[in-house]
């Protein structure tokens, strides 16, 4: 895919989503690209086997916890055609499973990877609990083995504080509703991302899209997503 020459810029944004958290944040970012004269194009990797959030159980989770760690593909459908047409920047938006991309965005890579990122710039986005450095290295290199320049960073952790935010996000996988559980409500107040880190993406959102507006991909290195409310 070669790069658009014309003054409309493009951005394709590409995401999976297992319990809504990844799917907010990039909603949070659209409206801010809309902010800009850019033609936004969004793409939901959709699982060939649908997945259920939560889980439900204590021994699904575990098995669920066990086979992310191990990298496990699952399958995901066909992208469709605007996929692979010429954007000036790629956003790739997903969770992190058990210090890992997630089972959809590796077979992404390896189905579409070459395809899909050669000589594109991309910046990923990170939703996770708080390990997310593992994530990225192994993204980064995904990235870079299929050709593509890996602009910059932007990760959203879960901001409970830990232990209970582990211990929180398994009981919230295996449907025991923590935020409603005496022992653990006063420490963990709410599953996710709250409504001060969806404004930060909103307000990321048009700082990538004023610098892809006026300059393209460029730049976004220079930007700033390393604040209080992302990457702590």
């Amino acid at each position: 895919m070669e790069h658009r020459q014309d003054r409309k810029r493009k951005i394709l944004l590409i995401y999976f989503s297992f319990s809504s958290q990844t799917n907010n944040l990039v909603q949070a970012i659209v409206n801010g690209l809309e902010e800009s004269d850019i033609e936004i194009v969004l793409e939901r990797l959709v699982p060939v086997k649908p997945l259920h959030f939560p889980i439900g159980t204590i021994s699904g989770t575990l098995w669920l916890m066990l086979l992310t760690s191990c990298r496990y593909r699952l399958p995901i459908k066909p992208l469709s055609r605007r996929c692979f047409e010429d954007y000036d920047l790629i956003v790739l938006a997903g969770p992190t499973w058990s210090y890992n991309p997630s089972g959809p965005v590796l077979s992404l890579f390896d189905r579409d990877g070459e395809r899909l990122f050669r000589g594109e710039h991309v910046l990923p986005l990170i939703s996770c609990r708080g390990y997310w450095r593992m994530h990225w290295w192994g993204l980064r290199r995904l990235l870079k083995k299929c050709g593509a320049v890996v602009v910059n960073l932007i990760v959203f952790s879960h901001p409970n504080p830990e232990p209970w935010r582990t211990i929180g996000v398994f009981l919230k996988l295996a449907g025991k509703n923590p935020e409603r559980r005496p022992w653990i409500a006063k420490m963990y107040h709410k599953y996710g991302h709250t409504r001060e880190q969806l404004d930060e993406a909103r307000r990321f959102g048009q700082m990538i899209g004023r610098e892809l507006a006026q300059h393209g991909a460029r730049n976004i290195k220079s930007l700033d997503f390393n604040t209080k409310l992302a990457r702590p």
